[in-house]
């Protein structure tokens, strides 16, 4: 019996899971064994979309691999604080300046770190005054200017935080701080999951749990909302029907899909259901921490927009997106 694919990216046209040893799907949907096996329980992975990297983790574990296609470059760590409770916060990619890094917290779970990912050098060395933030689902925006941070605080609560990256590299000091999204915009419904449309708006989606309630700048509970960073306010805000989005967003164009039960296409203005397929049935994870058992949904869009793959118990269900 095939095992559940665990990550999904990607090549050209063929799917590849790093985290199933480099298990590969051809555009028949013909299945290629593994290139190898894993020592260790990963079962987790991401990629970066501008480089050759890739990584493979415990998704509420302590370690991770950086690969270089399957090369294995170094081991990643995380601190064990909270670690079974919490997402694994990493995020692949290439900054502004064209370097290839990773972004995780190697040593503390609220201490942002970006190395560089051939070397591993630390760009963002030096003392630090982190804040008591449990950083999660990390992503760099497609300019690689701004880092997102789906993460929680105390009570708990989920949270969103956006870093400028340049800034960062010149003082490591500004991860710690509250960054470039308004707190109060951010904590009016309890934030779940979050992408990048492009380089300038920032897509959160909130959970069922409320704060406070100031209609001026707060993303209310069950909304999706757009955040232009350029503008600093909202150019959307629209309630989602029927359910949380969950923790994954993926988008495509001026749509995401979300994975919470089943996949769905919304329209990120709207917030309203372009396609749906309850057919296709995921993971009912809604919150980056707690929910212990619950594996985050396994989906990669492919780079053109038009096909969806979502891995299922032990197949993978392609959908063709309207």
């Amino acid at each position: 019996m095939k095992a559940t694919p665990r990550s999904l990216l990607w090549q050209g046209e063929e799917l590849v899971s790093w985290a199933g040893g480099g298990r590969r799907w051809d555009r028949d949907g013909v299945e290629h064994d593994p290139r190898f096996w894993w020592s260790f329980p990963f079962d987790s992975g991401t990629a970066s979309e501008s480089g050759p990297y890739s990584a493979v983790y415990q998704e509420r574990g302590t370690k991770g691999v950086l690969l270089e296609g399957g090369r294995v470059i170094r081991e990643l760590n995380r601190s064990y604080y909270h670690a079974p409770a919490t997402d694994y916060p990493l995020a692949l990619g290439e900054l502004g300046d064209g370097r290839q890094v990773v972004v995780h917290c190697p040593e503390e779970y609220n201490t942002l770190q970006i190395e560089d990912a051939a070397s591993g050098e630390r760009l963002t060395a030096g003392s630090r005054s982190p804040q008591d933030v449990f950083h999660s689902r990390l992503s760099l925006s497609p300019d690689g200017r701004h880092l997102l941070s789906v993460g929680w605080i105390w009570q708990p609560f989920g949270t969103a935080l956006v870093h400028d990256t340049a800034r960062a590299l010149a003082d490591a000091n500004t991860l710690d701080a509250d960054g470039l999204l308004p707190t109060m915009a951010t904590m009016g419904g309890e934030v779940t999951a979050g992408c990048w449309l492009d380089a300038d708006r920032l897509l959160l989606a909130t959970g069922s749990e409320e704060w406070y309630d100031d209609e001026a700048i707060a993303l209310p509970p069950r909304h999706l909302g757009v955040w232009s960073l350029s503008e600093g306010d909202w150019l959307h805000r629209s309630p989602v029907p029927d359910a949380d989005p969950g923790v994954l967003l993926l988008p495509r164009g001026d749509q995401t899909v979300t994975l919470n039960g089943h996949p769905r296409l919304l329209d990120t203005a709207t917030g309203h259901v372009v396609a749906e397929w309850p057919e296709v049935g995921v993971s009912t994870k809604t919150l980056c921490y707690g929910q212990r058992g619950r594996p985050t949904p396994v989906a990669a869009i492919h780079p053109d927009g038009t096909r969806l793959a979502v891995a299922q118990a032990q197949s993978i269900a392609l959908i063709t997106l309207p």
